[in-house]
C-alpha cells in the first residue's frame, strides 16, 4: 500500500540540518497551512494546521542552503503518525488552547518564494509547536 500527502505553506522557523551516525544529512523545519473563513455567526475564523518536516540526504543539504523563515514551499512526501497515539502529535498553544502537528518525510520539496520575496507574512514563533 502507498499513500502520499501535499501541502503548500510558509516556514515557522529557519531549517536545521545535522548528520545521522552513518553520516546521512537531514534538514528539519515546520511550515504552517493557513485558512480563513466565515462562520454560521458571520465572525472570522482563522485556521493553522502545522507540519514538521523532514528531508534527507541532497534534498536535506538543498533545503538548508536555500529555506528560511517565512518562505513558502510545497512539501510533496510521507504522513508519519506519532508513535504514541497513530495519530498528530498534540500540544498546547501559548494561548491555552490545542493545536495539532503532522509529521512529513518530504520526497520532494518546491520552493515557491522568490528570492526577493518580503517575507513578512511568517508564522509566528509563538505557535509554532516545536
Amino acid at each position: 500500500m502507498y499513500h502520499k500527502v501535499i501541502t503548500v505553506g510558509r516556514l515557522g522557523r529557519d531549517p536545521e540540518m545535522r548528520y545521522t551516525p552513518k553520516g546521512d544529512a537531514v534538514t528539519s523545519f515546520s511550515i504552517a497551512t493557513d485558512r480563513q473563513y466565515k462562520d454560521g455567526s458571520g465572525a472570522t475564523v482563522k485556521e493553522t494546521v502545522w507540519f514538521r518536516v523532514s528531508a534527507w540526504g541532497k534534498l536535506a543539504e538543498t533545503c538548508n542552503q536555500y529555506l528560511k523563515k517565512g518562505k513558502m514551499v510545497l512539501v510533496e512526501g510521507r504522513l508519519i503518525a506519532d508513535p504514541a497515539s497513530g495519530g498528530p502529535r498534540v500540544f498546547q498553544k501559548s494561548d491555552g488552547s490545542q493545536g495539532a502537528s503532522f509529521e512529513i518525510n518530504a520526497s520532494e520539496v518546491r520552493f515557491l518564494s522568490s528570492q526577493g520575496e518580503n517575507e513578512q507574512r511568517a508564522p509566528d514563533d509563538d505557535d509554532v509547536p516545536f
